[in-house]
């Protein structure tokens, strides 16, 4: 794989897809080695809650690492803007569904509901709120109350918790009910000890266990944000994206400014899709990416051999046919170059399987 994201853009497109790919083969082999899978079942141990974050399909927002916390603990639920709305029927299912998994088990779930900005330049924030930080932020309050209506006000089993997320620093903004704020960038000289005081006082209604298993994210992020500090970072102000992703099962892909992942949660795909590739036709016009081509990758994760597996791949197989079909009739000559790949991802191992040649994963 190219050393840098900048190497990367500059490739041929089969080069591109081929270190994509790649990308997905080095996150599954390290989601099961030995030593991630008993760090994961030490932390849960330890760490029961249920954490549920909802956020951009920014690659940038990388919670697990931002936080370094274990591959795997953190839920993820990814679409264009971090844009959601708990009555999309699937999205509301879904949702549901983990919250009830977690429930069955004893455990309560805390929904990180996220929202993106720069400090050091307005243009690399949220392209989805054309770079608004109120705005997103404004959204992410209103998903906190859907999840309010949806899981109840008290928040005892389901705690949503807006955070911004400071893409110059990696660090986590906390929003309280009162609109209290705890910015992990004041706390880098601050002793950690008095964290979990501060953390009380601004979500006094957080449960105790709620609170214990989210300490160490912010320990994490507040080491991880301190590492950073003086470190000249690439900031990937240019849109360069070259990949559109429709489905879920993408949590490998964290490269900035290369995908644009629509999640399968809303009633209407088509239009989140033409825009992704109006995006993608500006950047090769602009000369951002080259114009030899560009990915689409369906994805759909699932469990269980049998029928789990198959309507994974009946559902990839959905999706990959609909993004080319909505594609070719908004944009006809981008259609042309268009690489499609279908795949499906067994979701306890993250190994993605393609349903087209080349094989994705050995």
């Amino acid at each position: 794989m190219p050393s840098t994201t900048a190497d990367l853009y500059r490739q041929p497109i089969t080069q591109r897809i081929d270190a994509l790919l790649q990308l997905s083969r080095q996150h599954a082999e390290r989601f099961c080695s030995p030593d991630a899978w008993l760090a994961r079942q030490r932390y849960m141990a330890k760490h029961p809650t249920s954490i549920v974050v909802m956020k951009c399909m920014d690659g940038r927002i990388h919670i697990p690492h931002a936080t370094q916390t274990p591959l795997g603990i953190i839920t993820p639920f990814r679409n264009l803007g971090g844009i959601f709305d708990l009555g999309w029927p699937y999205l509301g299912e879904l949702l549901t569904e983990t919250v009830l998994q977690a429930t069955q088990s004893g455990r309560a779930t805390l929904l990180l509901i996220t929202y993106h900005f720069s400090s050091g330049h307005p243009a690399r924030g949220c392209a989805g709120f054309n770079c608004d930080a109120d705005a997103a932020k404004a959204h992410a309050y209103a998903i906190a109350q859907q999840a309010g209506q949806l899981f109840g006000h008290d928040h005892q089993q389901v705690y949503p918790l807006v955070c911004g997320f400071e893409t110059d620093s990696d660090a986590m903004i906390l929003h309280g009910q009162g609109g209290e704020v705890l910015d992990i960038r004041d706390w880098i000289d601050r002793p950690a000890n008095d964290l979990h005081a501060t953390l009380a006082s601004l979500c006094p209604d957080m449960p105790d266990d709620v609170q214990r298993d989210l300490l160490p994210l912010l320990l994490g992020n507040m080491a991880h944000v301190s590492e950073l500090s003086g470190v000249t970072r690439e900031l990937e102000i240019e849109h360069r994206e070259w990949v559109i992703c429709i489905g879920r099962g993408f949590d490998f892909l964290h490269l900035p400014n290369t995908a644009l992942i629509i999640g399968p949660y809303g009633p209407d795909l088509a239009a989140p899709l033409s825009t992704a590739a109006s995006i993608i036709e500006a950047n090769m016009r602009a000369g951002r990416i080259p114009k030899d081509g560009f990915m689409l990758l369906a994805s759909t994760p699932y469990q269980d051999s049998g029928v789990d597996r198959a309507r994974a791949v009946l559902k990839s197989r959905f999706l990959s046919n609909f993004a080319e079909q909505v594609i070719r009739d908004h944009h006809p000559g981008l259609a042309d170059k268009m690489r499609r790949h279908t795949a499906i991802v067994h979701w306890p191992t993250r190994r993605m399987e393609s349903l087209d040649a080349p094989c994705i994963s050995s």
